[in-house]
């Protein structure tokens, strides 16, 4: 048989493949390319009806057996629909929110009174200032735990009516009661050689100490002004009225003196 003359024929070749040849060799690449990758158990859409075929539920196709499907799997139209299917997943599903991070419980004591403490007032020699030393005794405290303690406005305690003049002063550990002292709202001064603290661990003393802002001096108004004439006090000018003094009254002129007789 001459084979020189047949399109695409080449000796010994075997001939061309017919195209019906070609896609079934492409389906069962496509098919090994997919059992590598796709487990049948798994996948949600394949399915087996009640007459032996297969039916894949995303695109809603009929398959004669696994193969088939899985060749169906690697086409265009099952991964368009598995992204379409992804998109309108991931449109309808509200959004995740980030994972909490694991909450510490804080530790609970069971509180046994108010420690003891000691306030002194003190004022600067030189110049005045004003300021406040804080001794509070922890000699129960819980292990690794440090005293705190801050300011509060009046207006953030609800144990006494608010009052602007005031503010308080927090001291806080465990497992001993919070304790408050009712100080003067007043600015604070915040440098360190104002403002310090101190925890002794070896006698379980804490130890805070801040002073008040110096305030402004106000000088006094000065005097009224005075006339004066070589250190002698004059009268004001005439024309000046005396205030709250009435006018004196007008000079009624003098009668003449009868004729002699």
């Amino acid at each position: 048989m001459d084979f020189q003359n047949r399109p695409g024929g080449k000796t010994g070749g075997g001939g061309v493949a017919s195209w019906s040849e070609s896609n079934r060799d492409r389906r069962e690449r496509l098919r090994q390319l997919a059992l590598e990758t796709i487990d049948l158990n798994k996948d949600p859409y394949f399915m087996k009806n009640h007459l032996g075929s297969y039916e894949c539920k995303l695109c809603l196709t009929l398959h004669n057996n696994e193969g088939s499907y899985l060749a169906h799997t690697q086409g265009k139209k099952h991964q368009a629909n598995l992204a379409r299917r992804a998109a309108k997943e991931a449109k309808e599903a509200p959004q995740q929110l980030a994972p909490e991070k694991p909450r510490i419980e804080p530790k609970k004591f069971v509180k046994i009174g108010r420690p003891g403490y000691r306030v002194t007032k003190q004022k600067d020699p030189e110049n005045g200032q004003q300021s406040l030393l804080f001794q509070v005794d922890y000699p129960e405290i819980a292990e690794g735990v440090q005293p705190r303690h801050r300011f509060m406005s009046a207006y953030e305690q609800k144990i006494e009516p608010p009052d602007r003049r005031w503010q308080y002063l927090l001291f806080a550990a465990e497992p001993y009661e919070t304790i408050a002292f009712k100080v003067p709202s007043r600015e604070v001064e915040k440098h360190d050689s104002k403002f310090w603290t101190h925890w002794n661990k070896d006698t379980k003393q804490f130890f805070l100490q801040f002073a008040f802002k110096m305030e402004p001096l106000r000088m006094p108004p000065p005097p009224p002004k005075m006339w004066e004439n070589h250190g002698m006090r004059l009268p004001p000018p005439p024309g000046a009225p005396l205030m709250g003094v009435p006018p004196p009254p007008p000079l009624l002129p003098v009668p003449p003196p009868p004729p002699s007789m």
